[in-house]
């Protein structure tokens, strides 16, 4: 090897375990306390997330960190009405159970951030989605999962927030119009810890086997 060449780590028994535990203990939270993220430890998970796998190399993930106070306050609003309205569509039990689930951490998390999805970008010049341009999504979801996992080894939890409305977000965080809305993340320092999903464990539903399955064809 040329003198000052590194090769490839060694990834050993202990490393591995570790990891495993790391990906088992992935939680999405939706409680945090109100301590401040420190700005260099939310820069080496940036970090991660920008060391993701993209289709041809486009990177086309843009995060956007949300401070400004009536801008978060608008999110949780359209939290509020989307979160309304899906109540709506279950049978009366099922709906009072699900008012009663903690679905976001909007209103505790010091951090919050708005990945988008850049689908003007003209870096990788489209190589490997001719065919599949959704490719291009699930880059961005390749790189939230690098720095959910990035943020969980440094102490901070993660929280997806699913229920609003894309359009009214991307309005409201007044980014180009040719980004869409991916993800929009709660970070923070987690009140608790717990191994099992809280869904799991508030009694929303229980695993479903087939995610664990090796289908053959």
């Amino acid at each position: 090897m040329a003198s000052g060449i590194m090769g490839p780590p060694a990834f050993d028994d202990t490393f591995v375990q570790t990891l495993d535990a790391l990906f088992a203990w992935r939680r999405d939270v939706r409680r945090f306390r109100p301590d401040a993220v420190d700005a260099a430890i939310l820069r080496a998970c940036l970090g991660a997330a920008h060391r993701a796998p993209s289709v041809g190399n486009s990177r086309p993930w843009r995060f956007v960190r949300v401070s400004d106070p009536g801008r978060r306050a608008a999110i949780a609003g359209n939290f509020s009405r989307c979160n309304a309205a899906a109540a709506e569509g279950y049978d009366a039990a099922r709906a009072a159970r699900y008012r009663a689930l903690k679905l976001a951490g909007l209103n505790e998390a010091p951090v919050h951030l708005a990945v988008f999805c850049d689908g003007a970008t003209e870096t990788g010049l489209g190589l490997g989605r001719a065919s599949m341009p959704e490719t291009l999504d699930y880059s961005v979801v390749g790189a939230v999962q690098c720095f959910w996992l990035a943020a969980r080894a440094r102490g901070l939890g993660v929280g997806w927030v699913s229920i609003l409305e894309p359009a009214t977000v991307t309005e409201i965080l007044a980014v180009p119009e040719t980004w869409r809305l991916v993800a929009y993340l709660c970070v923070g320092h987690p009140v608790e810890e717990h191994l099992d999903p809280e869904l799991e464990r508030h009694g929303w539903q229980a695993e479903d086997p087939r995610g664990t399955e090796l289908f053959e064809r």
